[in-house]
């Protein structure tokens, strides 16, 4: 063996302890972190609680129009750039009385705001007209097909509270309660309840409302930078697993796509991730915009693991209510890709809509701007004055 190679040799054997170390560092903060959304939804749930008492069905008043729901669960999300930490919260308040029927469009208007993300993603590629036209229509689709089941589903939910009434059966009939219990004994609240109370005795000074709404607002700050550094860490351990699963399995058909979509959002725990690995893949012309679509709605399902987290941490009388809306998460998703693609003249619909808008704005960059203020901004806040 020559003195270089010998030289290299030593110092990849430095090396390896050095980096099996950094993951470890990194799995212990991810454990962290979870603690962090697992804590930030008690806090939440216990805040307002303790600010509206017997009183939080009338606080949510103003989102009892499921319209007004829809709105608040798209705009936030929208400006987070994350289902998952809005859906997280959702769970947390219906630990804290938020009805059902009120937080069911509120999930709904998640999916929409989510997708924002990727079509930002997608201006990457505006210097290249045929680049940004694919790139953007790739992204767009997400957008159409959240927007489709909405379109179906919001009535549906409306008239005959579907999902609400699906879960709550599911519930009944697997015998599925609130939070995770062992013989009596909930592991998550013995872990997460005290740094509840002492936050809670540290502003027992202050009226209970007040109170309440600080913890509410600690606790959402809590639960938004714990799964945004979620997402970076897990990206960071996975990203490379995550691309190796999407480009094994992409056009190889439908159940392949959907699955591997579904495995990666997990991985990394952001479907706004996944949705943007995939933008510059087709607008380099790599894979095309009705490859990625089964991917797309994998992404839409596996998002929901985050609010399944949450509700683990929900313990007391309403810890059931916070499951099963963690439950209509996962219905909505899944039962929207099985109607919507199991129907050819409804999968279609996504795709063709998102290339022909993407036709428009690659000739004209001012539809690009119009759709992304007009869809995630304008037309929230006309809806919110048409139904005043």
């Amino acid at each position: 063996m020559t003195h270089s190679n010998l030289e290299e040799s030593q110092n990849k054997e430095v090396q390896l302890p050095s980096d099996s170390s950094n993951r470890a560092k990194k799995w212990a903060f991810l454990a962290l972190l979870i603690y962090g959304v697992l804590l930030a939804v008690t806090i939440i749930g216990s805040g307002f609680k303790l600010a509206t008492g017997d009183h939080a069905r009338e606080l949510f008043e103003f989102a009892s129009n499921p319209i007004m729901g829809l709105i608040i669960g798209m705009v936030s999300t929208a400006l987070i750039q994350s289902s998952s930490t809005v859906s997280s919260i959702i769970v947390a308040m219906v630990a804290g009385g938020l009805p059902i029927t009120i937080a069911v469009p509120m999930i709904m208007g998640a999916n929409i705001g989510t997708s924002i993300t990727s079509t930002l993603v997608s201006l990457g590629h505006v210097a290249d007209k045929k680049e940004f036209q694919r790139a953007f229509a790739s992204a767009t689709i997400h957008d159409f097909f959240n927007i489709l089941s909405v379109l179906i589903f919001l009535p549906l939910e409306i008239a005959f509270n579907l999902l609400e009434r699906i879960s709550a059966t599911l519930m009944e009939f697997f015998h599925i309660g609130g939070g995770l219990s062992l013989g009596g004994f909930n592991p998550l609240k013995a872990i997460t309840a005290p740094g509840a109370d002492l936050l809670k005795s540290l502003f027992s000074f202050l009226p209970d409302e007040w109170a309440g709404a600080l913890m509410a607002m600690i606790g959402v700050g809590l639960i938004i930078l714990s799964i945004t550094f979620m997402g970076k860490t897990m990206k960071s351990l996975m990203v490379g697993k995550a691309k190796d699963i999407l480009h094994s399995s992409i056009g190889k058909g439908p159940i392949s796509g959907i699955t591997s979509g579904t495995v990666i959002t997990v991985l990394v725990q952001s479907s706004s991730t996944t949705t943007s690995l995939i933008v510059p893949l087709v607008g380099n012309n790599v894979l095309t915009h009705r490859d990625i679509y089964p991917f797309v709605l994998g992404a839409n399902i596996g998002t929901c693991i985050t609010a399944v987290i949450a509700a683990l941490a929900v313990t007391g009388a309403n810890a059931g209510f916070a499951l099963q809306i963690a439950l209509v998460h996962f219905l909505y998703n899944f039962l929207g890709v099985i109607v919507i693609y199991g129907v050819k003249f409804l999968r279609e619909i996504p795709i063709k809509a998102s290339h022909g808008l993407s036709m428009k704005v690659a000739e004209q960059k001012l539809w690009g701007l119009a759709y992304i203020v007009g869809l995630f901004f304008l037309v929230p806040i006309s809806a919110i004055f048409l139904t005043n």
